[in-house]
């Protein structure tokens, strides 16, 4: 309800700064996933489970980042919308492909390919229309509507992560220690990654912020409807909402960097 067509408008303003970040965000990101869980010997499901978030870019979290970095925030948002449209064909696929190498065709663990496309598209892009529709014809209502929204958004996901820490109280330490080291290094290269290829295209420095956001932090909530309400699978859930958590590390440390001059001006004048 917050989307509206000018989101888009980057797209034909400005293809290749966007098809370059998507394209990273689709293809490189789960490439370089798929080679630090190897690095790391991560146990088969909860590979699957950290590959599954690599496989879900964007989202409103990136565009939250994003701003409070003081990043293109209008890229951004273009970014997380585009991929957002393309993720609910590209997931399934990437997903099933996941299971097949690390668990094997013989596993109890499978995926309806057809049935995830549809449930990814009517939970992830029919809303993004409808809310864009709503936004379109009835603006103001949505501006009042929007707090309470995001706070509902926020309930369900809290819901969904207490579920999950629950059905994994008793391993999930355990589950830590095997994933964070591989977690923190991979967010950690992919946001660098992003930022070497932003400078590499010559962009600017707000731009570099925000790929490097947008490359290394995934949408957890998509990646947990894949993992715990289709796949219905506690360790990779509490695999990707290890990675959802994690990830968060390195952007408030790119947020503390890039607003600590403002707060150590601040500071002075208290003082």
């Amino acid at each position: 309800m917050s989307l509206h067509l000018k989101a888009f408008s980057l797209l034909w303003q400005r293809p290749v700064i966007v098809g370059v970040a998507v394209i990273t965000q689709l293809l490189f990101l789960p490439a370089l996933a798929l080679l630090v869980v190897s690095l790391f010997q991560v146990p088969a499901v909860l590979a699957v489970g950290i590959l599954v978030l690599s496989f879900a870019p964007g989202g409103a979290t990136s565009n939250m980042i994003t701003y409070l970095c003081k990043g293109d925030t209008v890229l951004s948002v273009c970014i997380t919308a585009i991929s957002g449209l393309i993720t609910p064909f590209t997931m399934p696929v990437f997903t099933m492909l996941a299971i097949s190498y690390w668990l094997g065709d013989s596993t109890a663990v499978s995926l309806p390919v057809i049935e995830t496309v549809v449930k990814l598209l009517l939970i992830a892009v029919v809303p993004v229309f409808f809310g864009a529709l709503v936004h379109y014809k009835w603006p103001d209502i949505c501006r009042k509507l929007e707090v309470f929204t995001k706070a509902l958004a926020c309930l369900f996901l809290i819901i969904v992560v207490i579920g999950i820490v629950k059905a994994n109280l008793g391993t999930l330490p355990s589950y830590l220690v095997q994933v964070a080291p591989a977690v923190l290094c991979l967010v950690t290269v992919a946001m660098l990654s992003g930022y070497l290829i932003a400078k590499f295209m010559g962009l600017a420095s707000e731009q570099k912020l925000t790929y490097a956001i947008e490359i290394g932090i995934q949408n957890a909530a998509v990646a947990l409807i894949i993992t715990s309400a289709i796949l219905q699978n506690d360790e990779m859930s509490a695999s990707a909402l290890i990675y959802g958590v994690l990830m968060n590390i390195p952007a408030f440390m790119l947020i503390i960097w890039r607003n600590w001059p403002v707060l150590s001006r601040k500071a002075r004048t208290v003082v």
